[in-house]
């Protein structure tokens, strides 16, 4: 099923709150065709989780667990080979605006089938965790404190780095809020091995000379929302000479590497994950 471009940057401003489900659905109505409802429309954007999962829950290569870490404060989903080294590299997994969801599970796997550990905090652990619906993550989202939120990530990576199964190197990849987020990290962290946001918010231009990682930027091409800060924070990292590479993925919708919806590019998808592996392969294990 295809979607109008209208209808799409309508869902993205639903998602992120700009509009509730009421106003969507007002004005998703126009868009409804040949028997299809707006509630049908918004049903149709939303995640399929099940039908998307690359790497069952219970797959054999891997050991996984849910733990709390640091203060004991927040919990998360920790992922690893079930064989192998004493001591691998390490990789964080920021999730969307919505929790630790199955999609964002999923990803820790396939990160720990590359042979890193992988770890996905929920930061809607305070408010009781993702809930299992997306609608009501996302209200809960709105209700979280950022300030603590983002310590709460900071916090993560030096957990990660001071675990004795860990080689010391740790990564973030982030999509979405995630994607903001791993931008901050790269400002907070000046020993991050590596940082790759997915269409994600940018790092105020202050903070901008505080960044010592390599950063993998991608960018969807129709996602006016983040792109509006792109070229400013590209001009703020060259001008601190900060080692970066951004991608703009032609044709694409913001959240293409999401499986789960509508709005996935199996193409695009695929390439920035080989990309984003290759850099974690060259800059966490080099």
């Amino acid at each position: 099923m295809s979607f109008d471009q209208e209808l799409l940057n309508l869902f993205d401003a639903y998602v992120h709150g700009s509009i509730d489900r009421r106003a969507f659905l007002d004005r998703a109505q126009k868009f409804a065709v040949a028997g299809l409802t707006a509630t049908g429309i918004l049903e149709a954007l939303s995640p399929r989780f099940a039908e998307a999962q690359q790497v069952p829950k219970d797959d054999k290569r891997l050991k996984c667990e849910y733990l709390v870490y640091g203060t004991g404060r927040i919990r998360g989903y920790l992922a690893r080979p079930a064989k192998a080294a004493p001591k691998l590299p390490a990789v964080l997994v920021v999730h969307e605006n919505r929790g630790l969801n199955p999609h964002i599970e999923d990803i820790t796997r396939r990160l720990a089938l590359a042979n890193f550990m992988a770890f996905a905090p929920d930061a809607l652990t305070p408010l009781g965790g993702y809930p299992g619906d997306e609608d009501k993550a996302r209200e809960l989202f709105a209700k979280l404190d950022q300030t603590k939120t983002r310590e709460d990530f900071v916090e993560a990576v030096s957990w990660l780095k001071s675990r004795p199964d860990c080689t010391g190197k740790v990564g973030a990849v982030g999509f979405c809020y995630g994607g903001g987020i791993v931008n901050m990290l790269a400002t907070r962290v000046p020993d991050l091995a590596a940082a790759v946001p997915f269409y994600g918010n940018q790092a105020p231009e202050a903070d901008v000379p505080k960044i010592k990682a390599p950063l993998l930027i991608h960018y969807a091409e129709n996602d006016e929302r983040i792109n509006a800060g792109a070229a400013a924070y590209e001009a703020a990292l060259k001008a601190n000479k900060v080692r970066y590479t951004a991608y703009v993925y032609p044709g694409t919708q913001h959240g293409f590497n999401n499986d789960t919806t509508p709005r996935y590019d199996a193409a695009a998808a695929k390439l920035a994950w080989s990309r984003t592996l290759e850099l974690f392969e060259k800059q966490l294990r080099g």
